[in-house]
C-alpha cells in the first residue's frame, strides 16, 4: 500500500511538473493504449470466429460462380475487411496527435519562461526552471506515446490487409 501511495505521489509531481498539457497528453495516451488492446483482443480471440462464421457460411451456397455470388463475396470481404479496420484510423490519428500536443506543452512552458523573465526582469536561471521544463517534458512524454503508438498502428495496418486477403482468398468461386 506504501509503494502504490509513493507511486502515486511520482505521477502527481510528475504531471505538475509537465504542466496542464501533460495531463491532455496522458489521457489520449491512455485512450490510444485502450483502443489498441481492443484491437488486439479482436485479432487474438474474436477474429478466428468471425472468419470461421464467414467461410461456412459461403461454403453452404449453392451458387459460388455467378455475378451475384461474386457481389455477395465481395460484399463480405468488405464486412470483414470494416470489422478488422475499426478504430485502426482512430489509433493513428491519436499518434499524430500526441507530437501535436508536446509541442503545444513546449510554447505554453516557453510562455511561462518569458513571463518570468519579463516579472523578474532577468535571466535568472533559477525562476525560468519551472517553465523550461514545463516546455520539455510535454514534448518528451508527445514523442514517446507517438512512437510507442507508430509501431503498433503499422503492424494493425499490415496485419488488416494481410487477414482481407487471406479472406479474399479463403471464399473461392467455382467457376
Amino acid at each position: 500500500m506504501v509503494l502504490f501511495i509513493e507511486m502515486m505521489n511520482s505521477i502527481r509531481e510528475f504531471l505538475d511538473t509537465g504542466g496542464q498539457v501533460l495531463i491532455v497528453i496522458a489521457f489520449v495516451i491512455c485512450l490510444m493504449w485502450l483502443l489498441i488492446f481492443e484491437r488486439l483482443f479482436f485479432f487474438l480471440k474474436s477474429y478466428n470466429s468471425v472468419k470461421a462464421n464467414m467461410i461456412e457460411t459461403w461454403n453452404k451456397r449453392t451458387d459460388k460462380s455467378s455475378w451475384n455470388a461474386e457481389q455477395i463475396k465481395l460484399a463480405n470481404v468488405s464486412r470483414v475487411t470494416e470489422m478488422l479496420n475499426h478504430n485502426v484510423a482512430l489509433i493513428h490519428s491519436l499518434v499524430i496527435l500526441c507530437p501535436l500536443l508536446g509541442l503545444l506543452g513546449t510554447v505554453t512552458g516557453m510562455i511561462e519562461v518569458f513571463d518570468v523573465m519579463a516579472i523578474s526582469g532577468s535571466g535568472n536561471a533559477r525562476s525560468m526552471a519551472s517553465g523550461v521544463s514545463k516546455a520539455t517534458i510535454p514534448t518528451m512524454a508527445g514523442m514517446v506515446g507517438s512512437l510507442s503508438g507508430v509501431f503498433v498502428v503499422t503492424w494493425l495496418q499490415r496485419k488488416v490487409k494481410r487477414r482481407t486477403q487471406q479472406m479474399d482468398d479463403s471464399l473461392i468461386m467455382s467457376h
